[in-house]
């Protein structure tokens, strides 16, 4: 399948975008393990950068993420989902790149991230290095996965 023509940019915290963002974080990332946000995960996002990619034909909504500061330096990376629909397609890729260059637009020089298991193939092909052991994390496999954005993707 070919990658569709998109966009990304940054969505402001509770606004209709916002809102929509957390309508397929939930479809892709809580449902499947039966998890439902509480008032107070989606409170913690307000100092957060949330970024949307959306399809340029039809401005339908295909994947966010979210990037937490954590320090002057460094951002973690949450809340990945790619509508099912646009899995394998480049779309996560392109978001994921897109979020790497915002980041290091605003100074940051690093970026770490929970990485489920099935996803780590994924992010090392982005030029994530891998860190530590597997950890459960809402019930299931983790890896600590990190990246500096002054690197070259290998």
């Amino acid at each position: 399948m070919s990658v569709p023509e998109t966009y990304c940019h940054e969505i402001t915290f509770a606004t209709p975008e916002y809102d929509e963002a957390v309508s397929l974080r939930y479809e892709v990332l809580r449902k499947p393990l039966h998890l439902d946000f509480l008032p107070e995960d989606l409170a913690a996002e307000y100092d957060s950068i949330h970024v949307a990619c959306y399809a340029s034909s039809s401005a339908e909504l295909l994947g966010v993420l979210i990037l937490k500061p954590l320090n002057s330096e460094t951002v973690k990376m949450r809340q990945v989902a790619v509508s099912p629909t646009m899995q394998s397609r480049g779309v996560g890729s392109f978001l994921v790149r897109h979020s790497e260059a915002l980041a290091k637009n605003r100074g940051f020089i690093r970026i770490e991230l929970h990485a489920r298991q099935a996803a780590v193939p994924f992010y090392r092909n982005l030029g994530y290095h891998e860190q530590g052991s597997l950890f459960e994390e809402v019930g299931i496999p983790h890896l600590y996965m990190w990246k500096e954005l002054n690197q070259t993707d290998d």
